[in-house]
């Protein structure tokens, strides 16, 4: 299978794609082709040998061939015409706007190229952190209370400190602050609504246990757990704390988690995964809170793919289901019927 890793987008989660997929090329040999997608929605054909923050970070990107999108393939930009680049799968490395909001999804079905991510509909639900949470309640997953504000109507005060407040559509703890009090509350809004229109508000409970948990349904219709990650313990992970997970490529040890919790854990990823994630790797995050599992977040394309989470990440490449995009097919019989009707067959 001759793969093509897409990263980049115009997102404030930007350069974290171009970290991730930097470290993604050094463990997939899989990867052939590295398609970038800069701020201004060109794509680039980066050599893999080129792959450097630098590159990017100075410009000399654009030097690069540009491709474009076209029917089951990207094709490179030429003076003789377009000619495809020969993409038979996307590996989608595009966190935020432009990847895990759906659109980048979108154009691959719509040009009918295989692609690792979740589809449209996965995205709607997972990219926003409210719909994420009313989609696990709806699949029996617990989640902690939680209220969606806007700009105007932005809260004057909390019922309860301290507590967390997140943009609704971000990731990667941008933006995300713990408000301690009332006299605080002003700073960490501003702090939000500077990445987003909308927030949300939940409370921070503290001593809480987290724990990562990655997977996949592969080609048998079995879903492949990655081992059980309890992230570095702190109060609270700041987006420099978790700058660093985005070019991880060591595997990391597993969690001390006794049997009980492993099957709860699992059995909460699935009902999160089951018709409608297939074709993405995804990560769940989640609280335990006396022995009880609830859903943190959803991350549709995590960082680095959770590739540190898995003992041979480029067999998950491999043995991933992806799912065919339906094919309609037309044969004109009932504009032939109305033209017959009328006389003009």
């Amino acid at each position: 299978m001759r793969l093509g890793l897409a990263f980049g987008g115009c997102s404030f989660e930007h350069e974290i794609s171009i970290v991730s997929a930097i470290s993604v090329c050094k463990i997939l040999p899989q990867v052939e082709f590295c398609i970038f997608l800069d701020l201004e929605h060109q794509f680039y054909w980066i050599p893999k040998s080129k792959m450097s923050s630098k590159l990017f970070s100075s410009g000399e990107y654009k030097k690069c061939k540009q491709l474009v999108l076209g029917a089951m393939d990207f094709y490179v930009k030429g003076l003789m015409g377009h000619s495809k680049l020969g993409v038979e799968c996307v590996l989608s490395l595009i966190h935020g706007g432009d990847g895990e909001d759906g659109v980048f999804s979108s154009l691959l079905d719509f040009y009918r190229i295989p692609y690792i991510a979740p589809r449209p509909d996965a995205c709607v639900l997972s990219y926003d952190k409210a719909l994420s949470k009313v989609y696990a309640q709806s699949r029996g997953v617990k989640v902690l209370p939680f209220e969606v504000y806007d700009r105007n109507n932005a809260p004057k005060e909390l019922a309860d400190y301290p507590a967390i407040i997140k943009p609704l559509r971000l990731g990667s703890s941008i933006g995300v602050g713990v408000v301690g009090s009332a006299q605080e509350l002003d700073y960490y809004l501003d702090s939000a609504f500077e990445y987003d229109d909308r927030i949300l508000v939940e409370p921070f409970v503290a001593g809480v246990r987290e724990y990562n948990l990655a997977g996949f349904k592969d080609k048998n219709g079995e879903i492949v757990f990655s081992v059980i990650e309890e992230p570095q313990k702190k109060e609270f992970l700041k987006f420099e704390d978790k700058y660093l997970d985005f070019s991880r490529t060591q595997s990391v040890a597993e969690a001390s988690v006794g049997t009980d919790l492993q099957i709860k854990l699992k059995e909460n990823f699935a009902k999160l995964y089951h018709q409608c994630f297939e074709g993405a790797i995804i990560r769940c995050d989640f609280f335990v809170i006396d022995d009880e599992v609830y859903l943190n977040e959803i991350n549709p394309i995590p960082g680095s793919l959770a590739n540190y989470l898995f003992e041979d990440f480029s067999q998950v490449i491999d043995q991933i289901f992806i799912p065919n995009t339906r094919r309609i097919r037309v044969d004109y019989t009932y504009i032939h019927q109305i033209q017959r009707a009328k006389g003009k067959a």
